[in-house]
């Protein structure tokens, strides 16, 4: 594709990787040095105009930029011409009048995951598993190597690169995230949208954050942070648009009521939801988290098409991840529990008797040891042979 779009929150480390992971010599002009900003503003054609490759980091701070790329590409479509990052989904800002369409590639660069962080420059094993039969993930498991981890501290971490490798003791993170949120609200979020009532943002950030993993309410959200359900919808979409919320549709066989059902609230980092909650002790729903940005990682580094959802009944029963690809769907269960047990697995049994030959088998992620059938068609396996 004529140019390269690179996404994701702040300090996830795009500018890090356009800089060193792009062979060859480029231009590199970042908006957030005020002069290229200035230029980009009065003469955006001088940026982007000649003949050799160029990056534009942090392209979001100067949306129109984006029309004299257009410009430029329609004159000269060489691959690889434009290499652009934002720290915000340039497809969910309204700002955006030129999403490139038919001239740009998106990817999203996620934080961290745990396997990245141990050196394997990878996400878990969820391509391995897809591409696997389901009677043969018991060997496929128990045959690759895998590190044991204590899911909390990774919780604690998170999976930015300044906190999760650099930083080793609990305060000197606490005051990374602090400044994080502290230049995210006086800042960052100013380019995306014009908020007056920084406290008010910042409760609901905190709200959000005690509700991980739950069916997002807007209007009970609200009410506990005295804000019009108006406002708490445009507050989430700004958060969504940051990368820093995650929205987990819910999974229906009708594809139009996936649109109408209530998603799950998550964070695309679980150090910096912990932080933003007051601290405290992490979760089952920190450890489901952890399992989904895990997901992200690996959905958006593929080429085909995977959706990542939730599935809940009328009648209670929930499968709290399930994946979709290929025509067939794959139910996750996440348990902070070291000893599943079989009454664990209901919810996994159902929902494989519902879809029927569509329905893979289901995994039982668990913080244990143990590794094996638990029931026919549900496998416990220990989060971090996974993850």
């Amino acid at each position: 594709m004529p140019a390269v779009v690179v996404t994701g929150a702040r300090q996830t480390g795009k500018s890090t990787l356009v800089r060193h992971l792009v062979p060859g010599e480029r231009r590199f002009l970042s908006l957030d040095d005020l002069d290229v900003i200035d230029v980009a503003r009065r003469e955006p054609e001088v940026l982007v105009g000649g003949t050799g490759p160029v990056t534009l980091d942090e392209v979001q701070r100067q949306p129109d930029l984006l029309l004299a790329v257009k410009r430029e590409i329609d004159r000269d479509r060489t691959p690889g011409r434009f290499l652009l990052t934002g720290s915000a989904n340039l497809l969910l800002m309204r700002t955006v009048s030129e999403s490139l369409a038919g001239r740009a590639s998106y990817l999203t660069l996620w934080p961290l995951t745990r396997r990245e962080q141990l050196g394997a420059g990878r996400c878990g094993l969820w391509q391995e598993l897809i591409e696997t039969r389901d009677e043969d993930w018991l060997d496929l498991i128990a045959g690759l190597p895998a590190r044991p981890e204590g899911w909390q501290d990774l919780v604690r971490r998170g999976g930015f690169p300044t906190p999760s490798m650099h930083l080793s003791s609990a305060r000197d993170r606490a005051v990374w995230f602090e400044g994080y949120v502290r230049t995210y609200l006086e800042r960052d979020l100013q380019d995306l949208s014009a908020i007056s009532g920084l406290p008010d943002f910042r409760r609901l950030m905190r709200a959000a954050c005690h509700r991980l993993g739950q069916v997002v309410n807007q209007t009970e959200l609200g009410r506990d942070v005295s804000l019009p359900q108006s406002t708490v919808h445009r507050y989430l979409n700004l958060l969504e648009t940051s990368h820093l919320l995650v929205r987990l549709p819910a999974y229906s066989v009708n594809r139009t009521k996936r649109l109408i059902k209530s998603p799950k609230l998550f964070w695309g980092d679980t150090g910096l939801a912990l932080h933003l909650a007051g601290g405290g002790e992490p979760t089952g729903a920190h450890l489901e988290n952890l399992v989904l940005h895990d997901l992200l990682a690996w959905r958006d580094a593929r080429i085909e098409h995977a959706e990542l959802l939730y599935w809940r009944t009328t009648t209670g029963d929930e499968v709290d991840l399930v994946i979709e690809t290929g025509g067939r769907v794959l139910p996750i269960e996440v348990k902070a529990t070291e000893t599943p047990r079989l009454a664990q697995t209901a919810s996994l049994r159902t929902f494989r008797r519902e879809y029927g030959e569509s329905a893979r088998a289901g995994l039982l992620l668990h913080t244990g040891d143990h590794l094996g059938w638990l029931a026919p068609g549900v496998l416990a396996v220990p989060w971090w042979r996974v993850v």
